[in-house]
């Protein structure tokens, strides 16, 4: 076994390696760039190495460097997790010819899954059920037209090399066959340097569900069940279970045996996972192989009780599975929701900076821990006060919950949610909480197009009802209550003046423009000094008791007998005496009034908000990467103003109406925070 290898890689994947070597009493090697120097993976390592610039071409993505590292510190191999140089098979090989092991399959299975068109061929012959499509490469437009004419509309158009979302297209006729195979080449060749495209039918109601294979150097491969995949945001994962609520037994032994089919064709060792797209009728079809480590692997860890990374690194030593098909369980139901920087009420915008405040749910569960089962576990690369850097994705964190089945899990997750405490930085949180909270996810009725056909003009705050808007409002005033017992009791009040606690209460919901919802409230406290007090409001009681000590964010109680976790902040919002209240997703705002205070409050008038439509605001921290226009220059409504660059992708500004510029404010190759202005309108 080895006794010190090197994570090539940053964020949670690489403090998740490290969790299990150091189980395994394997000392690690950290790699960072500038960007990552105080980062949570260099601190939990052994050693660190710093390898280059804040951009990865500068850093993790030097071969050459990381090697060296290794060499330096006496590394015997290197994990390289996902992304990164994880499936470049000129990385692996290199590894192998400087007697480093790769911690992931041979160079010949990465270079024979890695291309998209000899991945479907070899499938083929490997007798995987493969869509129906053209598998060569393609010579242009016209030819696309008639190969997919051919297949039968619709069809989907993809680069060779694509992935992440880039290169890929769904034409229904031959206008959009002809357009997008031109977008598609053109923005193939400019991601991957790799212009191929292929065409193949698109399948309805598609799902994405994926298998589990590992196998080892002596010749076995067995599959780990299945993940289902398919909510997605423009080709990218949001949640992940396991297992599928979609499939029968009978498929889920055919994919699993179809994979480990695949697997073994390519003497596949290490842990990799086989894609397929399933139709509405259980049909399947291989879409391609991942040759690394899933970012989703913990939910098959949870139901399995296996430690992947741990597997990883055994086989890569040259020892045996320790396990037959036979023996892989399947325990319970995992879910996972990808915590991201990112702002779902600005369409998702990038969201970087400093994290404030961080506290995760507390852990049940634990990195490479196969014992603890039915909790939650959080694996993330981050820490509170460190930031989020521009230059790399926009994960902060995964939230992972194992329940005894899928409704038992969703409930584990929507109060996992609830109670994951984010602050500096804008969370895709309320996004997740309305996700589980969709009655078409609780019943399982889902496939791929899900998030476009449900929030396809963007995510609002009334995309996620509360089922009882009145315990938001109840929680504002039992906590105002709380707030003004412990003002009561503080020594040295005025005689006549002191604070009195009270019953009656009226608690504002601020609303926008002005549009505010009173609710006039009793507070009557227990007398068992237990903390409980009934709040009525709206004609309905609600019993509420928590420890919650004041100031402290995350706030865990019983209403009215049952269990609840939610986030209560004062001066959070725009008014410093408002109390803001988060649970399940939504969000409110409140005031908590006297009688007379409420009533003399509805005479204050309403401030409006100034008029910024002149300016040009960034609506993300950024790097300014072009300003397309200049002073006096006349500018119509769709015309580019500027780019900004964030967490590796490009975010062009449009003008909205037709206009002339009259200053400049901010220059290319500037830092931007959010809603900084770039130029002015004259």
């Amino acid at each position: 076994m080895f006794t010190k290898i090197l994570i090539a890689n940053r964020g949670e994947i690489a403090c998740r390696v490290i969790a299990t070597a150091k189980k395994m009493g394997i000392a690690t090697v950290a790699v960072y760039s500038d960007a990552d120097r105080e980062a949570r993976h260099v601190k939990l390592a052994d050693e660190a190495v710093h390898i280059g610039a804040a951009p990865s071409r500068e850093s993790y993505l030097l071969a050459d460097k990381i090697i060296a590292a290794a060499k330096q510190t006496g590394a015997q191999a290197i994990h390289p997790g996902y992304g990164f140089l994880s499936e470049n098979e000129a990385f692996a090989k290199r590894c192998e010819d400087e007697g480093i092991a790769f911690i992931g399959p041979k160079a010949h299975s990465i270079a024979a899954m890695g291309d998209k068109i000899a991945s479907k061929k070899l499938a083929n012959e490997a007798k995987v059920n493969t869509i129906p499509g053209y598998n060569d490469a393609i010579a242009g437009p016209e030819q696309a037209v008639e190969i997919a004419k051919g297949i039968g509309y619709p069809v989907m158009i993809k680069a060779s090399a694509g992935g992440g979302g880039k290169g890929l297209r769904v034409a229904y006729n031959d206008k959009e066959a002809f357009e997008g195979f031109t977008s598609c080449q053109n923005e193939a060749r400019n991601s991957f340097g790799d212009d191929r495209i292929f065409i193949e039918k698109f399948v309805q109601e598609p799902r994405h569900i994926e298998i589990q294979v590992l196998g080892d150097s002596h010749g076995n491969v067995i599959y780990l069940n299945e993940r289902e995949c398919s909510i997605q945001r423009r080709h990218q994962k949001v949640i992940e279970e396991a297992p599928s609520p979609f499939i029968s037994d009978a498929t889920r032994k055919a994919m699993g045996e179809q994979a480990v089919q695949l697997a073994k064709a390519v003497k596949y060792q290490s842990a990799g996972t086989v894609e397929f797209v399933v139709g509405k009728d259980q049909d399947f079809y291989f879409l391609e192989m991942n040759t690394r480590l899933q970012v989703e692997h913990p939910v098959t860890e949870c139901i399995t009780g296996l430690d992947l990374v741990e597997l990883m690194i055994r086989v890569a030593a040259g020892e045996k599975l320790p396990l037959t098909q036979a023996d892989v369980k399947r325990d319970g139901w995992a879910i996972e929701c990808r915590i991201n920087a990112e702002d779902p009420f600005r369409n998702f915008l990038p969201s970087t900076g400093r994290l404030v405040r961080f506290q995760p749910p507390e852990e049940t569960m634990f990195q490479g821990d196969t014992d603890k089962k039915l909790g939650v576990r959080v694996d993330t690369g981050v820490y509170e006060g460190g930031e989020i850097p521009m230059y790399y994705d926009s994960m902060i964190a995964k939230l992972i919950v194992h329940g005894t089945d899928r409704n038992h899990a969703i409930a584990k997750m929507r109060a996992a949610l609830n109670g994951f405490v984010i602050r500096g930085i804008s969370s895709n949180i309320p996004f997740q909480a309305a996700l589980l909270a969709h009655p078409k996810f609780v019943t399982g009725e889902f496939n791929t197009g899900f998030i476009a056909e449900h929030y396809g003009k963007g995510f609002h705050a009334e995309d996620v009802p509360h089922e009882d808007p009145l315990f938001l409002v109840a929680l504002a005033a039992f906590m105002n209550r709380r707030y003004r017992a412990r003002a009561s009791g503080i020594s040295g009040q005025l005689a006549g003046h002191e604070v009195k606690v009270g019953e009656q209460f009226v608690v504002v919901v601020m609303g926008a423009e002005g549009q505010n919802e009173h609710h006039a409230v009793s507070v009557t406290d227990f007398q068992d000094k237990s903390g409980s007090s009934v709040v009525a409001v709206g004609g309905r009681s609600y019993q509420i008791s928590s420890a919650a000590t004041l100031g402290q964010i995350r706030v865990q109680g019983q209403c009215n007998g049952v269990g609840f976790t939610a986030q209560v902040e004062r001066g959070a919002g725009k008014n410093p005496l408002a109390l803001r209240i988060v649970h399940n997703g939504t969000q409110i705002d409140a005031v908590v009034l006297s009688p007379l205070g409420a009533r003399l409050h509805q005479l204050m008038p309403f401030k409006a908000p100034p008029d910024l439509s002149k300016f040009l605001l960034s609506p993300m921290p950024g790097l300014l990467v072009d300003v397309a226009v200049q002073p006096g220059q006349k500018v119509q409504a769709g015309e580019k103003l500027a780019v900004i660059e964030a967490m590796k992708m490009e975010n062009i500004l449009f003008a909205a109406q037709d206009g002339v510029v009259g200053k400049v404010m901010a220059g290319k190759g500037e830092s931007l925070a959010v809603d900084q202005v770039i130029l002015e309108f004259a």
